[in-house]
């Protein structure tokens, strides 16, 4: 908001979101709670100008208090909303129950997360823990945030599919990454039908590009449509960045290169 006047800009923020589902049906209130302490506690200061009303019910004072000026400043202060997102999990209310959550209960909204109800997963399972594959969970993110926000501008920031990971795995079957392409055209479904519904989504970003450097996990974890060889650094296509190149510019499927990927 600060610079439209001189230079236009369009300035925003970007919140890692998970989607939340209640494990029982006594965990209703506990998965709109996890939204709130997780996503709603990013974007609601700089949109309302205060922390979400589920903190402040919870926390009361222990929340830093904005000065009128401040809240002034804050209020209104960015243009869209980025949204990084992968995942979805089951949340469990942990207010009068005891749960393992260590020592920031109050932190994480006194709620318990998992990704299995009864020992059967979410969802499938990727190479990142707690990552699974669980493509409703980006449209119902997409409604969360246009509802909450009066349907402010978002970009999808993040959204990839991490490679399980092999031993002996070999560069092939590396770049024969059908279950990326499957995620991508799931979850890609799940946010065209948030679109079809009325989010003004404006963008959608992969991560990504190349296998990179992901944090702790180093180089092993992969989430790139091009498979960087460690050794040499070339870049070479999976099967997925030549799907994703058919799809972005909407063309033939037909030739004898693309046979396997219309089939996907």
């Amino acid at each position: 908001m600060f610079v439209q006047p001189k230079q236009g800009g369009f300035i925003g923020i970007v919140a890692q979101t998970m989607m939340y589902e209640p494990l029982t049906e006594f965990d209703q209130e506990a998965a709109s709670r996890a939204l709130a302490f997780n996503t709603a506690w990013t974007l609601d200061p700089l949109i309302f100008g205060n922390y979400p009303p589920e903190m402040r019910s919870y926390h009361g004072s222990e929340l830093p208090q904005f000065s009128s000026e401040e809240a002034k400043i804050i209020k209104g202060s960015i243009d869209f909303i980025g949204v990084n997102h992968y995942s979805t999990l089951y949340a469990k209310d942990c207010m009068h129950c005891s749960c393992i959550l260590g020592g920031d209960r109050s932190i994480r909204g006194f709620v318990y997360s998992t990704g299995e109800r009864d020992g059967v997963p979410i969802g499938e399972a990727t190479g990142m823990p707690r990552f699974f594959v669980v493509p409703r969970g980006i449209g119902e993110i997409i409604d969360y945030i246009q509802k909450r926000y009066h349907n402010k501008p978002i970009f999808v920031t993040e959204n990839g599919y991490a490679s399980l990971e092999h031993q002996q795995v070999q560069v092939q079957d590396l770049l024969h990454d059908v279950k990326r392409i499957e995620f991508h055209k799931s979850y890609l479904a799940s946010l065209a039908q948030a679109i079809r519904n009325g989010a003004d989504v404006r963008g959608y970003f992969i991560w990504t590009l190349m296998d990179d450097f992901e944090w702790a996990q180093g180089y092993g974890m992969r989430f790139g449509l091009y498979y960087v060889d460690p050794q040499t650094l070339n870049r070479i296509p999976k099967l997925s960045a030549r799907w994703y190149k058919n799809f972005l510019t909407n063309s033939s499927l037909n030739s004898k290169e693309n046979v396997y990927i219309s089939e996907v």
